[in-house]
Formats: C-alpha cells, structure tokens, sequence
C-alpha cells in the first residue's frame, strides 16, 4: 500500500463502504436499482444532517462575526500601513474574540461535501447494479440521461434539473450574505454543472435528490420551529415504516425486513415521543455533564485497533498460508493494515468530525455511547458465533451463518446487560473511564503486534517454496513403462460415488477397468489426522503416531508424506509430487521437505492456472471485507446474518460470467447461487490442466505420481447437468426434474440442503475432468500400463442417510472416503463392498512393483496385515488446525472401533475411548 492507498483508506474509504451497505441493503429490500438510490440519498442525508446543521451554524456564527466587524477592520486597512495594520487588526480581533482562522468556519459545509461527493461519485459511477436499468423516463442509470433530443442531439436533461435546484437553494440561503460567499455557492453549483454533465443518470441523479433535500432543509430554517416539524414530519414516517412491517411482512417469511423497518420506523418516532415526555416532565436542575474528549477519544482508539487490528489479525494468525496465494505473493498482512486503517477513519476520524462538530451535550452522548460499545463489542466477539464452522479464505462460512434462537435471545441479554453495567460505570466512575480505555487500548496494542509476529513467521517459508516449485507444473508418462498414480482428491465423499455413476453412467467408459469401493474407512475425520495413514499406511494410523509420543507430529506427518515418493525413488521410478498435503504442515506445502532427494520433481499446481486478475481479484475483496468481517463479529447476533450478507457482506460489485472476476460463491437456495468461489477454481483448474501438463515419452524408466487436489473439499453449486462453472447458477428445474438419480438399487441419500448439494456438484465435476485425462492417456497410449488411485483422506458428515449416523455419535460419512482402484491392463467397471481402509493404498501402489516393500525411515514392511491383526479404529476430533494440533499427540477426542469389516453398518462402530489420546485398550 502507498501513502495515498493509505490516506485513502483512512478519509474515503470508510464512506464508499457505507454508501454501499446502504444501497445494498435497500436494493435487497425493494429489488429496485432507482428506488434504492432514493433511499440511498434519504439515508445518507439524514445521518448527516447533525453534521450540516452544526456546520451551518458555524457559517452562520462567521457570517455575523464578519458583519459586526467589517465596520472596524475596514477602517483599519484604510487608515493604517504595513506592520502597524497588522498589529492593529489583531489587536481588534482579540478584543472582539476572534481569530482569523475562524474565517474557515465558513468553508466548513465545503470541507464535509467533498469527501462525500467523492465517495458517491466512486460508488455510483462505477455501480453494476444500475448499468443497463432503467428507472422511469430514465433508459440507463448507468449511463448519461439524454432526455432530450434535438436534432439527433441529445441533452442531459438531470443535470440541469439539478444545477436548477441547487440555485434555488443557494439563493434562499444566501439571502442577506455577503458577496463572496454567493459567488462561492454559485461557482460550486455551475462546477457540478460541468464535472456531471456526462455522468452516468444514477450519480446525477443521486446528487438531485441530495440537491432537493438541501433545499427542504433551507427552507426548514426559516420555519419557526424547524425542529418540532421535523419531529413531526419523522414520526409520520416512522408511523407508515412501523404500519407496513406489521400489515406486509411476517417474521417467518422475512424477519430480516420486518425487523429492520419496525425498529426503523421505531427510531423515527423515538425523537417525538422522547420530546413530548421532556415537555411534560421537565428535567431536574442537576448540572449537565461536561463532554470528556478524552473518553470519546480513548474509545474510539480502542475500536479501531480491537475491530480494525486485532480480530483480522487473529483470523490470519490462526492459519496465515491460506490467506496468500502463491502465484502472486502478497502480504497478508496488508489486509491487517487496511482493515486498521478503515477501522481509525471510522472510529477516529470520521467519529471524531461529527464528536467535534456536537453540541457539549451530544458530545457526552457519544462519549458514553462509544463506552457502552467498547463492552458490547468485547463480549458479542469473545463469547458469541464462536461455532460457525471452517472459515475460508475468502471469508465466507463453509455452512453459512445460523443461529439457534436460544443464542440469539442470549445475546441481546447479554449486549443489554453490557450496556447497562457500562452506562453504571460511566455515571459512578467517569473519572475512571478513560483510565480503563486506555488499558484496553495498551492490552490490544501488545496482542495486535504478537498476532502479526505470528503472521509473518508463518508466511516467511512462502518465498522458499515459491523458488522449490519448478516452475510451471509437468508429469511425464512413460509409454513402455509402468505409470503408478496415487491421487488425492481430499475430502471425496465415498458415499456420493453410486449416485454419480447412476447420472452420468457414461463415466463408467471413461473409469473402465476402476473398482470403486463402498465399504471403505479413513483413520481421521480431518486432514491431518486422515493423510498420514493413506501416504504411510498402517503404521501411521492416529493411534499408532500417537504411541510415538516422543516424537513430534509434524516429523511423523513429513515422514508419512515422504514415504512413497522416496520408496520409489530409491527404485529407480521418475517420481513427480504435486500438492504434498500439509508438507511440514504448512498450508501451503513446503517442498524443502524434498530438498534431500533432487530426483524427485515438485510443484504447486493448486492456483497456478489462474489468469492474473483471478488474485487480484481475491486481495481486492479481502482488503474491503476484513473489516466488514470484524464489524460483524462485534455485532449482535441478530444482526450478523445481514453484514455477513452469505459472505459478501455486502458488495455491490456484479461477478460476470469471466472467471476471472470470481471472488466467492453465494448460495441462495440448495439449487441456485450466484458468482463462484475462487478457492474452488484454484483447486478445479488443476484437474481440467492435467491433460496439458501431462506429456508422454517411449522411453521405458517406471514413474509415479502423487497428487492432492483440494476440488472436493470447496463447496459450490454448478450448472447442472454439465457440471460446469457459471456466474449464475439455477438447477432448480432439473434438481426436481433428475431427484430419482440418488435412489439406486432401493438406497436412497437424502438430498435437500444446500451444504449437500454444494458437496455433491465439485465430486461429480472431478470425476468427469478426470475421465477426460483418462481419455486422454488412452489417445496416448499411457493407459492401459498405468496404475491409478483414487482416493480421499476422509469423508464428510453431510446426514445423508441417517442409518449411518451413531447414536449421540457422528455421522460416520466423516470416516467414509472416496476409494477407486485400476490396475494394469484392468478392464471393466464395477462396485466392490470389500472392507478396504485408506491405509492400503501403499500396498496397492507397491503391489507386484517393488519386491517386499519398507518404509525408508523405519524399516517396517508395508503391507495391509495390520488390518485383519488387530483393531481398526477410527479418530473423531474437530481439532483439524495444525497450526495449534502440532504437538507430540493429537489432542484427545473419541474413539471408533470398527468391527466386522463392516464401516457401513453403525452398530459395527464402538465407542472405545472418550476425550483420551488412544483408545481404552491401548492406554
């Protein structure tokens, strides 16, 4: 970031955001692009107002000033030269109170219009969301009005309307003002002129309305009691917002509007009502308290480092490599500092101007207002949303945002108990308040700089894997040799595989020679507890790396991860590793863990076919959304669901149909989404590459490859029935029209929520791009000699069919991975129930190949005995983050005994250890 990425940031930025939150919600709650410019414009005007009429009155205070003394200086620079003149003029300034740089209360409105202009200019001439629509006489918003035409001519006809407003209003402001300041109004107003004349309708217009509203609020001054009409004009407002949310919308259907315009229309009679009561019962003569700028100040600062600083650098710190993308390395520390930086012009600036601009009475308001904030913001973070499952890296919750209604009611209690005891603490302790502020404020600068120490320690390996990678990926096949292909596509959900088969049985042509396995068992429900037994077999289940508890889990995992591709190198195959999962359990691997083996090639393939917007893209929106992120954590829950806006949290911008401006997916229904998530596409575009990266030589050297692919572990929606990535997605037709493809042979999955849906799309979208580069093999004549295996570290507990669930237990989908098998010259497709496990895939890769195999580092034969010579048990822990699971053992959880050879079957799954390390028969 530059100092002008910077400064803008912290003056422009913090109002585009706002003006987009708005406009989006509106245009979520009318669905239509011109009325929620309308609403835009009532909105905006309204926040600001306070801030106008202070700076109106301050104008105003100048302009008396400057009548009541024109008199006087006039004589003086009439009468007096040089040094004399000047010592005079101060010395009458100072005898009147006045300072010369009073003289910039007069440019006060000035100053306030012009960041706001700026920021609605930015946003609405650049706004999507209008380009093409039309709103009354008006053809395109998004383009200049050309209402009138005159000869094949056209003309602009609102930016005269609106150069025609804003004289009127100037004249009836100015009326009774000195020259200087009317040639001000009027020069602004023939500026807007010009500089809009070609804009697109929906900014002129935007700035008409604001226009016509500057105007009412004129002509409100002349009034008698412009407040009390105001009051009244509000809660004729509120009445009708209040009205409709009762009559139009019910809490089932829309609880998000209707609570919105209750507490609206609420809020607009509160001023009113509040009034009426002050009339009837007037205040006690107890002096007003004095504003404290100190105590405002000392918040303001807290919120901006805890919401800015410290929540997006926890996020970050808890898994930093996920958060940069290797192709295009970029800090993501710089998200930390652009969310702080929007986080002090919110809090700190643009707070601060409207806390400057306050009444002493408004200002103790803020002040205690800011206080009750810094708890609630404190508490709603520490103790609420805290189970909202995997959070990706662009934002978005694998699940989506829900809560029970017992949180929900939880945490309006709390926020109001909060409030309450902060408001205590103001009254009782005010002396004090500043003093704990700026506690907080030291005990969140001491935290920011540890979080961002962690995040670069984790990030610093980046720029040596990024020199590991050679280059651009490639793997050669030999044409007279034996190929052997162990791919890992993590997270495959075995239970999906004869229902994809069932829909596109044209698949079992391109997977000819595959067995496909249904009775298979994975040793973990997560990655790091799920991959080391399928790269190092059976000595490298959970309960036999925890027995070596001497030993660090990292060295086991590396050690497990290294063990075929050394084992093959040491037996002269040409060994390619792409994606080795959670090298040195960093999130994106690192390939030092090769450096003492130079025959063996690696490469990062995941997000290396991106074009070079895709992550510009991705930094652009995270370097806007960490903040909304922060800002949604600290609000009520209640309120949450609607900042998190299904992981837009509310942008504005239209993701076309080029892949490239992919950011993420929003999912709208378990059959229609909108955009399309780019940590998906870095994983996809992987699969649909192979065919390019992959190059056959005649030449007889054996090789192998071992590959992970993160495709099935990015839940999205795709266009059925191809499968294929769109901007829009809409399956709803044939979803109803296709519902019996997941019944096969009487068996049933049950399919109706969008997390089901989302996992199902990517594993039949990998399985029909891996079918092309079997087709592909079979033009080159590397088919038939290669040994491919298809398999998952682990499942997913999607409730696809509850007999499969354990009772008070976990779904066993979580240990029930994909498993497809072809061997040499193997022809034919077909299902198998034999009870396999993920710990044999080093034995099916070394079968008939490597004459009594063993593990390189610790001599122990590789084969599947282990799994009929003692128990087979799975591992149920959420504990997947191995940036904290990194110790000697994984953390404890609960054990599964799988008997019978039978995972299918719930009843063969016994409970054999709760929160322990190992099972009870191995403690």
């Amino acid at each position: 970031m530059t100092f002008f990425q910077i400064l803008d940031s912290l003056l422009l930025q913090p109002l585009q955001l706002l003006f987009e939150v708005v406009y989006v919600n509106a245009n979520r709650v009318i669905g239509n692009p011109g009325l929620s410019i309308i609403v835009l414009s009532l909105v905006m005007n309204f926040l600001v107002l306070p801030l106008y009429m202070r700076a109106d009155a301050l104008q105003e205070e100048e302009r008396d000033m400057e009548a009541r003394l024109h008199r006087g200086v006039t004589h003086i620079k009439k009468t007096f030269r040089g040094d004399e003149k000047m010592m005079i003029l101060q010395t009458y300034y100072r005898q009147n109170h006045y300072k010369p740089t009073y003289v910039l209360r007069s440019a006060v409105s000035l100053f306030l219009e012009i960041p706001f202009f700026i920021a609605a200019y930015r946003f609405l001439s650049g706004l999507e969301l209008i380009k093409g629509v039309s709103f009354g006489p008006i053809a395109d918003l998004g383009a200049a009005d050309g209402l009138i035409a005159i000869a094949g001519v056209h003309i602009n006809l609102l930016p005269i309307i609106m150069t025609a407003v804003n004289l009127v209003s100037c004249i009836i402001f100015t009326k009774g003002a000195t020259p200087k300041t009317k040639i001000q109004l009027y020069v602004m107003a023939v500026f807007f002129l010009f500089f809009l004349y070609t804009s697109p309708a929906g900014l002129v217009f935007y700035w008409t309305l604001n226009n016509i509203f500057s105007l009412i609020k004129t002509i409100f001054y002349k009034l008698k009691h412009p407040g009390r009409v105001l009051k009244i004009l509000a809660a004729v407002a509120g009445a009708a917002l209040l009205a409709l949310g009762l009559v139009r919308y019910s809490f089932s259907e829309r609880p998000v509007v209707k609570a919105a315009l209750l507490l609206l229309g609420a809020a607009l009679m509160l001023p009113l009502i509040v009034g009426l009561i002050r009339t009837k019962k007037p205040a006690a003569g107890k002096p007003a308290a004095k504003p404290n700028a100190k105590i405002f100040f000392g918040c303001a600062a807290f919120l901006a480092l805890f919401i800015g600083g410290y929540i997006p650098a926890s996020v970050i710190s808890s898994s930093a490599q996920e958060f940069v993308n290797v192709q295009m390395y970029y800090s993501p520390i710089w998200f930390v500092i652009n969310s702080l930086c929007l986080a002090i012009g919110t809090f700190v600036i643009w707070f601060g101007i409207f806390y400057w601009l306050a009444s002493p009475k408004g200002k103790v308001a803020f002040e205690k207002v800011l206080w009750m904030l810094v708890g609630v913001a404190i508490v709603d973070f520490m103790f609420f949303g805290k189970y909202l499952g995997v959070l990706s890296s662009t934002l978005s919750f694998e699940g989506g945002m829900q809560f029970a209604p017992a949180e929900l009611w939880g945490n309006l209690l709390a926020i109001a108990a909060t409030a309450g005891v902060m408001y205590l603490v103001y009254r009782r302790w005010s002396k004090h308040v500043f003093k704990a502020a700026i506690a907080f404020v030291l005990a969140i600068a001491i935290m920011l700089p540890i979080n961002i120490g962690s995040i670069h320690s984790q990030i610093k390996s980046i720029r040596q894997t990024m020199e590991e990678s050679g280059g651009v990926p490639e793997y050669t096949m030999s044409k007279t040799g034996k190929n052997v292909i162990v791919l890992m596509l993590d997270r495959a959900v075995g239970a999906f595989l004869p229902y994809i088969f069932n829909e596109k049985p044209e698949l079992q042509a391109q997977f000819d020679g595959f067995t496909a396995y249904t009775n298979v068992v994975s040793t973990g429900a997560f990655t790091n507890m799920g991959t080391p037994a399928l790269m190092g077999g059976y000595e490298y289940t959970v309960d036999q790396i925890n027995l070596r508890k001497d030993e660090k889990l990292v060295d086991k995992h590396n050690e497990a991860l290294k063990m075929m591709p050394v084992l093959f190198d040491q037996n002269d195959f040409d060994v390619t590793v792409f994606d080795p999962i959670y090298a040195n359990y960093q999130w994106v691997p690192d390939l030092s863990v090769f450096s003492d083996y130079p025959d063996i090639h690696r490469y990062i393939t995941f997000g290396a076919f991106e074009s070079d917007m895709s992550p510009k893209n991705w930094v652009s929106a995270n370097m806007r959304n960490f903040f909304g992120y922060s800002l949604m954590k600290v609000c009520p829950v209640a309120a949450q669901s609607i900042l998190y806006d299904n992981g837009n949290y509310n942008r504005s911008s239209v993701q076309t149909e080029e892949e490239e401006n992919f950011v993420e997916q929003t999912i709208t229904s378990p059959h229609t989404a909108t955009g399309m998530d780019a940590t998906f596409l870095k994983g996809y575009h992987a699969l649909t590459n192979l065919p390019t990266i992959t190059q056959t030589t005649k030449s007889g050297d054996n090789t192998f490859l071992f590959m992970t692919n993160d495709t099935t572990h990015s839940p999205v929606l795709l266009q059925e029935p191809d499968y294929s990535v769109a901007g829009t997605i809409d399956n709803t037709e044939y979803d109803k029209t296709h519902a019996d493809r997941f019944t096969v042979d009487g068996k049933s999955i049950t399919m109706e929520e969008d997390v089901q849906f989302a996992h199902y799309d990517p594993n039949v979208a990998s399985l029909m791009q891996l079918g092309k580069w079997f087709d592909y093999m079979r033009e080159n004549g590397v088919y038939d000699n290669t040994r491919i295996i298809l398999v998952a570290d682990h499942g997913r507990g999607l409730y696809l069919n509850w007999d499969r669930v354990i009772d008070n237990g976990p779904d066993t989908d979580f240990f029930f991975p994909l498993l497809m098998v072809k061997d040499f010259n193997a022809k034919g497709f077909s299902f198998s129930d034999t009870f396999m496990t993920t710990a044999d895939v080093p034995t099916l890769a070394t079968s008939g190949l490597i004459d009594n195999p063993t593990n390189p580092f610790t001599g122990n034969a590789i084969n599947a005995n282990a799994k009929y010579d003692r128990p087979f048990y799975a591992f149920m822990s959420y504990d997947w983050d191995t940036s904290k699971n990194n110790g000697n053992q994984f953390f404890p959880g609960t054990w599964y005994r799988v008997d019978n050879q039978n995972a299918r079957d719930k009843r063969n799954w016994v409970m054999v250890g709760e929160n322990t390390v190992l099972p009870d028969a191995l403690r």
